[in-house]
């Protein structure tokens, strides 16, 4: 491994750590009893603009250069996966709203809800590791990418904790597990270098998905300008730092 590659890995550990210190922060929001939903939405319509620009500007186009054209093939495994694991294994969460987790308080569905987002959550190290392997660059942005829908997802998990009955103690615990499944993801796409070219693209399928598939119809659901509004800020500060720092 050269030095350059070493610090890239070395960067992609540190901020898949930060990465998951969102999922914590999310389930922290809701054990507070004045968590700011306002401020939780703004950062899904940000993430949703900004999470489509870096999968269609950037990742994608890198996978087909590392691939070829079989990288896209890869891309829609990637988006289909996650949407089978979320109509089988956790068919009911939904990103940053507690209000429809009234029907999980039976049962295990708080597991399910958990196995569900931790696919999603792994595939979040995935995506950022594979990033730093090609680029110090897109690394960057992908984590950007992860980082604004991390407090959405912790929010979700702890969320549908505590409409199960389960105490404040076990909301932070899951969104805690979020966060250990994202470095997972890292620690392995680091270890296995030679797989770039499946891990790239499939990172790039599941992006497309939280972002097309998860965090827009939430978008969709705030019937006012400020939040469509969002979802094209969180597109230009892609193309901004697209253009001020991709060389």
């Amino acid at each position: 491994m050269t030095h350059e590659l070493a610090v890239r890995v070395a960067l992609a550990a540190g901020l898949g750590l930060v990465a998951a210190a969102g999922n914590l922060l999310g389930g922290y929001f809701v054990v507070r009893k004045d968590w700011p939903r306002k401020f939780l939405q703004y950062f899904v319509a940000l993430g949703a603009g900004y999470m489509l620009a870096v999968a269609f500007l950037e990742v994608i186009p890198e996978s087909i250069r590392l691939s070829g054209p079989d990288a896209l093939l890869y891309v829609l495994i990637g988006y289909f996966l996650v949407h089978l694991f979320e109509h089988t294994i956790a068919p009911h969460f939904h990103f940053g709203d507690q209000s429809d987790c009234g029907h999980e308080s039976h049962g295990h569905g708080h597991t399910t809800v958990l196995i569900g987002l931790g696919i999603h959550t792994f595939f979040d190290g995935v995506a950022i590791a594979a990033g730093f392997l090609v680029s110090t660059w897109l690394g960057v942005a992908i984590f950007v990418a992860i980082f604004l829908h991390k407090l959405p997802e912790g929010f979700t998990v702890a969320s549908v904790v505590l409409a199960s009955g389960q105490g404040r103690q076990k909301a932070i615990l899951s969104a805690g597990l979020l966060g250990a499944a994202t470095i997972l993801g890292v620690v392995l796409t680091s270890s296995l270098q030679g797989q770039l070219k499946y891990a790239l693209p499939l990172s790039g399928g599941v992006t497309l998905y939280v972002a097309a598939t998860d965090l827009l119809p939430e978008v969709n659901k705030e019937p006012n300008w400020r939040m469509a509004l969002l979802v094209f800020v969180g597109l230009a500060s892609m193309l901004i730092l697209q253009h001020l720092f991709h060389v």
